[in-house]
């Protein structure tokens, strides 16, 4: 018997899996944890490789009562792919095929262990790309993405998972298969459970497969990088930014602190109170004239310098230094709450000042920056774990940005997701009967509770 499971249904999945059931201490160990470092030995671990595989495990561990946490690469960073106690993880690590690219329908059919980056070099010879691009698109998981409804720089112009997924294939709590979708783009026909599973992260059903819409790939890009005097001239800038009718393809904001971290790491950016990085795409003919107009709304009071960056390496080191941003916060201090807040463009300068009002209140170094183009902010508070004082400051001032949040009309996450960091903050985020709505479709999809348990919502008062 497999310690913390019934023997019977270990010796169920060993004959339904073979060598895609493991319980060795070293892949229990490996899939323990997601990037939040939160931990959790399951009990097992199933790796199916089809979908009728993944349907006998649900209604094998509905039987038993036994709980799976569905996960794709680890790459999440709220608790989400964390197991409970005597839980299954269910990775898609095997499932993993391309199925179809379908270049006149402008859409790819893919298992949801395809990795994002494996995707994208899939699609160049077609001219075509998937728009989501989290900065962990190299290693991260299709089903992971969907899963937490990931975006990344490009959201801005081209939206979130949720706005590039046709149709998918889930299996629910019960074991049932449901079809939702397809590789059309119109759709007026029943309920839309396509973009009500995306962002459930595998507490609903589980995506066995996914009919992505896909992009051109545009003919020319070039960037801008404005520095301003200070955090509220570049938030004012980019409420300008988003009235004018040319949608930048990205528009990030980074504020002083990190410069700072970018300049101690060895970039080369200039001394600013807070810089903004633009870029548009389109067709050789159009491009200078929506970088014109970019430019035209960057400009304006507190504005220090405006550089532009066309193709090829001074547009590469323009994003290598927002790349570099998020390794150069360990410098600082080893520990790191990350939260990836959303407000309406309009009161981002109201959100990046309570933000300083907080860090000055609390003592705190706390790094502003992130896709300012959707009012998508990644506010990370950073702290020494083995400093006491520091960390309660630290766990103290984060209730305050989420409150902040809300009162600004925003919500607790954009891109992350819930999981388990952010669960006990939803009771402040949506009314009490929201949430009994949230808990009825629940129970209707895994009316036995077995997927992924304790994430997202909160527990009942």
């Amino acid at each position: 018997m497999t310690a913390d499971l019934p023997a019977d249904l270990a010796d169920e999945l060993s004959r339904l899996l073979g060598e895609g059931w493991r319980t060795d201490p070293s892949t229990l160990a490996a899939h323990a944890q997601d990037n939040s470092w939160r931990r959790e030995l399951p009990a097992g671990v199933a790796l199916p490789q089809s979908r009728e595989d993944v349907q006998a495990l649900v209604r094998a561990c509905r039987r038993h009562g036994v709980a799976l946490v569905a996960r794709g690469a680890g790459t999440g960073t709220t608790g989400a792919a964390v197991p409970i106690k005597g839980s299954i993880v269910l990775s898609f690590a095997r499932m993993n095929r391309i199925l179809a690219v379908r270049p006149g329908d402008r859409c790819a059919v893919v298992e949801p262990g395809v990795l994002n980056g494996e995707l994208q070099q899939a699609l160049q010879p077609h001219g075509l790309f998937w728009a989501p691009d989290p900065s962990s698109a190299e290693i991260c998981s299709i089903g992971g993405n969907l899963a937490c409804n990931a975006g990344g720089p490009r959201a801005v112009k081209y939206g979130t998972s949720r706005d590039n997924v046709l149709g998918l294939m889930a299996v629910t709590g019960t074991g049932d298969l449901i079809q939702c979708g397809g590789a059309y783009t119109k759709d007026a026909t029943g309920y839309d459970l396509t973009h009500l599973l995306v962002g459930s992260e595998g507490t609903l059903a589980l995506i066995v497969e996914a009919t992505l819409k896909l992009t051109p790939s545009p003919v020319a890009q070039a960037g801008l990088r404005v520095l301003y005097r200070d955090a509220d001239a570049a938030a004012q800038a980019v409420s300008r930014v988003m009235a004018q009718p040319n949608v930048p393809t990205r528009l990030e904001f980074m504020d002083a602190r990190s410069l700072d971290l970018l300049r101690l790491n060895g970039a080369d950016v200039p001394e600013a109170g807070a810089m903004l990085l633009i870029e548009a795409d389109g067709d050789h003919d159009t491009l200078p004239y929506l970088l014109q107009s970019l430019a035209s709304a960057a400009e304006g009071d507190g504005m220090l310098a405006l550089d532009v960056a066309m193709e090829g390496a001074a547009r590469e080191k323009l994003w290598a230094a927002r790349k570099a941003l998020s390794p150069a916060l360990r410098s600082v201090a080893p520990g790191k709450i990350n939260e990836d807040v959303v407000v309406p463009v309009s009161r981002i300068p109201e959100l990046v000042a309570g933000v300083q009002v907080l860090a000055r209140e609390h003592a705190l170094t706390i790094v502003t920056f992130g896709h300012a183009g959707n009012g998508n902010l990644h506010v990370n508070i950073l702290y020494h774990p083995e400093d006491a004082d520091e960390s309660a400051r630290a766990h103290a001032a984060l209730p305050k940005v989420f409150a902040l949040t809300l009162a600004l009309e925003g919500t607790l996450s954009g891109e992350h997701g819930i999981g388990l960091a952010k669960r006990e903050f939803m009771t402040q985020a949506f009314t009490p009967d929201t949430l009994s709505v949230m808990r009825s479709i629940k129970q209707a999809l895994d009316p036995d509770g077995i997927l992924n348990p304790g994430k997202v919502l909160p527990d009942v008062a």
